[in-house]
């Protein structure tokens, strides 16, 4: 009848990877919108992504996008973003279209229901870490490398891993899709202790035009 519970979610154990994403008045109010003192190197605007490829951003998809803050703060830009989630301990897709945007119920393990080359960008932030397989993760980003359109734009957001993995396993299948780096930041990820040597990687990263 109301979504006032779920206000309340940080005190009931709940899934934690998005615990407070329902309080819009909170963390959610401020996420794209500048760059805040801490992780600012890895924190990038929305404003400061559209304006590298000004002009040209107009549609696009969100992977596992919580409650589609991301997407809000887009079509505030004219640029319509999809946003898939799973209804994980909350009524995620519900919340999202009665914020004026597009759901899409939408797992990581399956192929992304779009033609090829057709989307301007597309971001993740969280989702795709290191918890993912290494098989699962290169199906995913060449699954997004096939959709993308040349040119496009793959914000990297907030990527986590384990400082010695991201030499080792992730740049190399970064690197293996050949896309130009047009934004790159790595800071420690501090949240559980720094005994894990856990960092953020946050990139935007651009299609290229032409394989040779």
């Amino acid at each position: 009848k109301s979504f006032e519970c779920l206000n309340d979610r940080k005190n009931k154990g709940v899934f934690e990877d998005c615990i407070d994403c329902f309080e819009l008045d909170g963390r959610e109010s401020l996420r794209w919108t500048q760059r805040t003192s801490s992780y600012k190197d890895i924190n990038y605007s929305v404003e400061e992504v559209l304006e590298i490829k000004k002009g040209t951003i107009r549609i696009g998809l969100d992977i596992g996008g919580g409650t589609a803050s991301f997407a809000v703060r887009m079509m505030e830009h004219n640029v319509t973003i999809i946003t898939t989630s799973l209804n994980l301990n909350g009524p995620f897709n519900n919340f999202i279209a009665l914020r004026g945007v597009v759901p899409l119920h939408l797992s990581i393990a399956q192929r992304l229901p779009f033609f090829d080359n057709t989307l301007d960008i597309i971001h993740s932030m969280h989702v795709l870490s290191n918890w993912i397989p290494s098989m699962t993760l290169e199906f995913i980003l060449f699954d997004i490398d096939r959709v993308l359109r040349p040119g496009g734009i793959f914000w990297l957001d907030h990527f986590f891993c384990i400082e010695h993995q991201l030499k080792k396993s992730y740049l190399p299948l970064i690197n293996k899709l050949g896309y130009k780096k047009l934004k790159w930041g790595i800071a420690p990820k501090l949240d559980r202790g720094e005994d894990l040597h856990e960092i953020y990687l946050s990139a935007v990263l651009e299609k290229p035009l032409s394989r040779r």
